[in-house]
């Protein structure tokens, strides 16, 4: 009879033990993806400065602002890794366009705001790519976690889901160059 409680009791604090490493790999997904909107966030609201920035020295360049400021409304609108990641794909791909555009005007790389633009995105770019990494990292020990048993079981009792990766398509997963030297006097 003791032996039977001493079992239960070692099954019950197992699983309490379980339950509550998935809850805490639980919010720290949620923790990491928080930090990823932030960064993203930041991105966001640094585009619109860029983009007018830009339009003072090539204010003919029409459609690649248009484009430039729809990639960034569908980024912000997309919800979950998924689709977020998609949406950043064509985001990135569009800040590429004007960058391009901004390599035609020398004048506009020498104007300080611009420069001061440009690193501010870098330095964003780098938080997004380190806060990618790590949400990635947190997932994917969540995600073994409930794969392996005896965890399984349990996580499979209280609901706890596998979550999806925040990754972008292989062509996607270079940041956009946003080098503008001031050229030399």
């Amino acid at each position: 009879m003791i032996w039977a409680l001493v079992i239960l009791a070692v099954l019950f604090v197992s699983v309490i033990w379980i339950y509550n490493s998935l809850v805490k790999l639980k919010v720290q997904v949620e923790n990491a993806w928080a930090d990823i909107e932030v960064q993203l966030k930041r991105r966001y609201d640094l585009v619109p400065n860029l983009v007018e920035t830009v339009k003072g020295y090539a204010a003919h360049e029409r459609g690649v602002f248009e484009k430039v400021t729809e990639a960034r409304t569908r980024a912000m609108s997309a919800s979950g890794p998924a689709a977020k990641a998609q949406a950043e794909g064509m985001f990135t791909e569009t800040l590429k366009s004007l960058f391009a555009v901004a390599e035609n005007y020398p004048q506009l790389r020498a104007v300080e705001s611009f420069a001061d633009l440009q690193k501010q995105l870098s330095q964003i770019e780098e938080q997004v790519q380190l806060a990618r990494r790590y949400y990635n990292a947190v997932v994917r020990d969540l995600n073994t976690r409930i794969a392996q048993f005896p965890t399984n079981v349990i996580a499979g009792m209280f609901s706890f889901k596998a979550r999806e990766f925040f990754e972008t398509a292989e062509a996607e997963r270079e940041a956009p160059k946003v080098r503008f030297d001031t050229p030399a006097n």
